[in-house]
Order: structure tokens, then sequence, then C-alpha cells
């Protein structure tokens, strides 16, 4: 894999001439063939960001990503810095290290052109989709919960030599643009009337009452302060089903171009905030005969995920407790156990984990960027009805965080019983 800083000024890349500039590319050729004239060449970006190209020759398939010097959702009234795919390619390699398989390989990143060559993960497709359709995935929670907890774990001071932890946060402290995306659309805009906002009209008196709610306004603000001052682990930072790709059997992650140094329970709690989407969105996908065990079975996969989460930062604080927290020293080096502090610190992060689940319930309805579970609801009516129940729930974990991963299902299906509008 080649890294490369392009002489050239930054131009995005076309369809048409994507062959003639990347025609250097020794990495690209040579996994699609040397011969551009042989290449086909499909945009398929949908994405919120960036452009994404699949790029098809004799020897294989590659995907281009390149990222855009705006936000493609909204144009170039949003202007966003190219850097970003300098912290995503680094991002990608760390958690490549941490989590082996679970992220596509990186075969050619040029620096000034934003744009990373990687691996065309087939015939995995968006995880999202396959819960619109009523797919299932297995071992899901299993892979996610064991990514979540080994790159939360083993990138922070739990494990890292202190000096690497530190130059790793300042060098991803640059991710300054992506951090705001994430402190204005998830921790604040919700809350207000915001100017980018949006929602299923029929919300309205949902929308009014929680906007009216000081308490769950101060809740949100509290998990934006752990958001900002909490540079505990680099995250993924955007880890949602949009995120994630599968096959029948197979996950993999993508797209962690919001990466920073922040919370431990931070991607966990937006993983789940993700799956409960798909919960609570399901009776408009699926017929009265597959509802109920196929919502059940989006419950496993989030009760697995965390069960799977805990028993891996158990197992690894075990195993590669090497940083500078809670060193073996202090304790089973004079005989005693370190179990204790280990159950506190996974409360908090569990705890943590809940608040960051309830604004994201939030923000994916009332802000700019919505989730397809409920966008793809034809009927407001009906969208309306579901969303409300997402944002209840939200507010319920907001101001009073369930304990344990029993009292949060518990909690989904008590709230899917609810008829709020």
């Amino acid at each position: 894999m080649a890294t490369t800083q392009t002489p050239h000024c930054y131009e995005a890349l076309t369809v048409e001439t994507l062959p003639t500039r990347l025609i250097g590319v020794a990495d690209l050729a040579a996994r699609v063939g040397n011969d551009p004239a042989s290449w086909s060449v499909q945009e398929v970006g949908d994405g919120n960001l960036n452009l994404v190209f699949i790029v098809t020759g004799p020897s294989g398939r590659v995907v281009v990503k390149q990222a855009l010097p705006y936000v493609r959702l909204v144009g170039d009234s949003w202007p966003l810095p190219l850097k970003r795919a300098f912290f995503e390619y680094h991002a990608l390699t760390r958690q490549a290290a941490r989590d082996p398989g679970m992220v596509p390989d990186i075969y050619h990143f040029d620096e000034a052109q934003a744009l990373i060559v990687m691996e065309y993960l087939s015939p995995h497709i968006i995880l999202r989709g396959k819960l619109i359709k009523g797919e299932r995935v297995e071992g899901l929670g299993k892979a996610l919960g064991l990514f979540c907890a080994r790159t939360a774990f083993q990138g922070s001071d739990l494990a890292m030599n202190a000096g690497e932890k530190k130059a790793d946060t300042a060098l991803f402290s640059g991710n300054v643009e992506l951090c705001d995306i994430t402190e204005q659309l998830v921790f604040t805009d919700s809350y207000y009337d915001a100017e980018r906002n949006h929602h299923t009209p029929e919300l309205q008196p949902v929308v009014d009452e929680l906007r009216a709610d000081p308490a769950l306004k101060a809740a949100a603000q509290y998990m934006l302060m752990r958001f900002t001052s909490g540079g505990e682990t680099l995250m993924h930072g955007d880890l949602h089903t949009g995120s994630v790709m599968c096959t029948d059997t197979d996950t993999k992650v993508i797209d962690p171009e919001f990466a920073f140094y922040g919370p431990l329970g931070f991607d966990l709690g937006m993983l789940i905030a993700n799956y409960l989407m798909a919960y609570f969105s399901q009776p408009a996908h699926r017929s009265a005969d597959e509802l109920e065990g196929y919502q059940d079975w989006l419950l496993d996969v989030t009760r697995e995920t965390s069960t799977t989460f805990h028993a891996e930062f158990v197992r690894l604080w075990a195993s590669e407790r090497t940083g500078i927290l809670y060193p073996p020293a202090l304790w089973e080096d004079q005989g005693q156990s370190s179990d204790g502090a280990r159950d506190a610190l996974l409360n908090h992060i569990w705890n943590d984990a809940m608040g960051f689940c309830g604004v994201e319930l939030h923000r994916r309805i009332l802000t700019l960027a919505h989730n397809a579970d409920f966008e793809t609801i034809e009927d407001t009516a009906a969208r309306a009805k579901l969303e409300a129940r997402s944002l209840d729930m939200g507010r319920t974990i907001l101001l009073a965080r369930p304990s344990n991963t029993d009292d949060l299902i518990a909690l989904a299906r008590a709230t899917n019983a609810k008829d709020l509008l």
C-alpha cells in the first residue's frame, strides 16, 4: 500500500477522468488491470459527504473514495476541508491493527487529492438496507461488539503507550470541522429550531414537548460536554447501520472519517441507537406475521452487541492492560483484584453509551441527516407514529439511564407498545 502527495492542485474525479487521473497508481493497476481503457468506472456515492467510485477491470475491482470540499448533502454553501480523507485513512489503519479483518484493506492513499483506494467489499451491502428488507446477519452483534470493545480499549490509555496516545490525540485533534458537525447535529440542533432542521410534520406536538423540557436539554448538553472533553479513545465517530456492510454471515465497518479522541462509550451508544431506530421502524416494513420475530431478532442483536462488548473488555483488561491507567502494579502485583475498578469503569462507559444513544435517537429524526429506516416510509402519518416512539425512548434514556441491557430492552418493548400520536 502506497501513499502519495500529488503535486497537482486538488480536482474532483469524474467517471470520465478517473482512468487518466489514476493511470500511474500501481496499487490500483495491480488489482484491476494495467490498461485504463479496460476499466469500467461507476459512481455509486449515496452518502452525505463524498464521491465513491467502483473501478472494475479484467483483474478485479476496487473502490476509490474522494472527499469533496463541501457537504455533498447540502452543496458548496457548507464547505468542508479535504483533510478528512487523511483522518479516515489513519483511522482505518488503526482499526485494522486493533480488530484485523473488520475494515476494508487500504491499497493507496493520496493526501493532496483526498482520495483512498480500498478493497471492494462483495457481496456486502449496507446493513441499514438489509434491516429495512428484513434480512438477518449471522453473528452481527458479536462482530460489532468485539469491534467496539477492541478499538475502544486498545485506542486508550488502558493499553497504549502514553507518548503514542498523546501524539495520536494531537493528530486527530485537527478533525475540527467534522467534530463540529457532530457537536451541532447530534447534541444541539434537535432541541431548537435550527436552520437546517426538518421533521415529519405530524410530529410537531412531540417536538414541541421535547423542546420545552429544560432538563432534557441540559442532559443533552452534558453529553456534548462528555464528547468534547472526554478524550479517552480513538472513536469511529459515526458508527451506525449505514457505516456497516454485511453479507448474511460477514460484517465490515466503513467510513471512519469522523474519527476523533472521545469517550469510550460513544461508538457503542450510537450503534445501539441505530439498532433501536430499526426496531421502531419495523411495523412499516414487515407483514404482521413477520413483525414480532424480526423485532425480537433486532433486540437480540442489541443484547449480543452489549454483552460481547462487556466480555471482550473484561478479557482485554486481563490481557492487554499495559497503559498508564489502572496499572496492575496497584492491584494484581500486590495480590489484589482489580475487578471492582474494572466494573466501575464499565458502568461509567455504559452510562455514557446510554446518554449518546438518547441524543442519537433524537437527531436522526429532527436534524439534517435522517435515517432511511423512517424516511422510506411514504405515509407520513404512519411514519410520525413510529418516530414518536423513537423520540420518547431517547427522552427516557437521557433523563433516566437504563442501568443494563435487560432494562434497555424492556424499555424498548414498552415504548414500542405506546400510541403517542
